[in-house]
């Protein structure tokens, strides 16, 4: 099978959802598939020499509005010659804007599906625009919700969120296919060797973070939990691992509470490295209530960390309270956080206990698993395309109302978060805006021509 992922985030980008393609193009490309990624560019450079030959990189303006991420330029993607060249049997697009409208445009002129996996609730990122409001967030759900209706199917990481999209609106299929890791690669790290490197006593206990730091992710409240508790247990050690924007933040928070000697700041690491510091933790502590599946946690089980974690959509699928760790109430605050790591770091048995349940949950995502099952997904899809391929349109009148419908459906997204008016009311402005001549083109209710939904699993 001929696979192309479009993916506004990748390799040398660090993050989940630039993790999680890397992972589908490796294991699709070991069993036999030809793949190829189509991502932006990064000031940073490009991937590794074996991931890369299976990328073309859109030309984009990198560190948009002074962040990590790259936005691809207008049109760049229509001039690569290679995009042109891959005969795609079917597109997976792994975000709803930028790139993911070129998923859809590339899509409806080869008469192939599109599958879009909802990695990230869009709403709790809008901190990345230029201009921010409660309004820019209902504009990025509304946007995801409207994407995924022109798609064939949709891949939820989690069960909570494919609860989530579909209150939203989300009416095609929508499978649930967590995001797949290596677990027998990341359960192979040396504890002894990250103490050795970062200057960690060996009797003292780790509580560890790993992850982009940044305003999404919480890191202030979990600073001073992290904090509070490292006050309480003077012998014990934070462990940070990643770098972003929050840093300089999460340090002041430390120093003011008197701990900063005790907190070590590893950056961002990769590889043996990385496993490493993941083995030295005795306790993983996460705030985020960003997740779709919270894919760090199954990394770090699989290296047989338990994890204390505030409820959230995808937290809660990993993490079972009194078994692999703690789920604490969303509302919980930073005073209980920090009681509960100090009470996990005082019972030596029942972390041990908790870190072998933690294995036993990670194994539960392994990417053997998960791409066996994606890989299903994509054969009833292609199978089902090609069953109805007679009766589409031709790829130009295709291209032509893929076209009416992004445009309907942004400015659907637009109107509806500016006035807070019903689905309906919306989609008939949108088709205005829009021109759509097809009834069809504003509703965001139905998939683009030639892409057919399959059945829901």
């Amino acid at each position: 099978m001929n696979i192309c992922h479009f993916t506004n985030t990748f390799s040398p980008h660090v993050g989940g959802v630039a993790r999680a393609v890397q992972t589908l193009l490796e294991d699709q490309r070991e069993a036999g598939h030809r793949v190829l990624v189509v991502a932006p560019e990064f000031a940073e450079g490009a991937a590794p020499p074996r991931v890369e030959r299976s990328v073309v990189r859109i030309a984009a303006l990198t560190h948009f509005n002074q962040s990590d991420f790259s936005v691809r330029l207008p049109l760049a993607a229509a001039l690569e010659e290679r995009l042109a060249e891959f005969p795609a049997d079917l597109i997976h697009a792994h975000h709803p804007f930028l790139l993911g409208d070129t998923a859809l445009r590339e899509a409806a002129k080869r008469g192939v599906p599109v599958v879009f996996t909802h990695h990230t609730l869009y709403e709790h990122y809008t901190h990345y625009l230029p201009v921010q409001s409660e309004a820019a967030g209902e504009f990025a759900a509304e946007v995801a919700t409207r994407f995924a209706n022109r798609c064939a199917a949709v891949v939820a990481p989690s069960r909570s969120v494919r609860d989530l999209i579909v209150s939203r609106g989300v009416t095609v299929p929508v499978h649930v296919i967590p995001t797949g890791i290596d677990t027998t690669l990341l359960s192979t790290g040396d504890r002894n060797e990250a103490r050795i490197a970062f200057n960690i006593p060996d009797e003292a206990t780790v509580i560890g973070h790993l992850g982009r730091l940044a305003a999404e992710k919480n890191l202030r409240y979990l600073a001073v939990s992290i904090g509070l508790a490292l006050r309480a247990r003077p012998e014990a050690r934070a462990l940070i691992v990643g770098e972003g924007p929050a840093r300089a933040e999460m340090e002041e928070v430390f120093a003011s509470l008197g701990v900063g000697a005790s907190v070590v700041f590893a950056g961002k690491l990769t590889g043996r490295r990385l496993r490493d510091a993941c083995a030295t933790m005795d306790l993983f502590a996460f705030a985020s209530q960003s997740e779709t599946q919270g894919l760090v946690l199954a990394e770090v089980m699989a290296a047989g960390a338990p994890v204390v974690a505030l409820d959230a959509s995808g937290v809660r699928e990993m993490v079972r309270d009194g078994k692999n760790g703690r789920l604490l109430p969303a509302d919980a605050s930073e005073e209980f956080f920090a009681r509960v790591l100090v009470n996990a770091l005082r019972r030596v048995a029942t972390r041990l206990r908790w870190a072998e349940a933690a294995r036993r949950t990670a194994a539960t995502v392994d990417r053997v698993r998960t791409n066996r099952r994606l890989i299903s997904l994509y054969d009833g899809l292609v199978r089902e395309q090609s069953r109805v391929s007679r009766e589409a349109p031709s790829p130009a009148l295709a291209r032509l109302v893929t076209e009416g419908q992004i445009i309907a459906d942004k400015a659907g997204a637009f109107f509806r978060a500016v006035t807070g008016a019903s689905s309906a009311v919306a989609a008939a402005a949108a088709a205005s805006v829009a021109g759509a001549e097809s009834p069809e083109a504003g509703t965001g209710a139905g998939p683009a021509p030639g892409l057919v939904p399959a059945a829901s699993s």
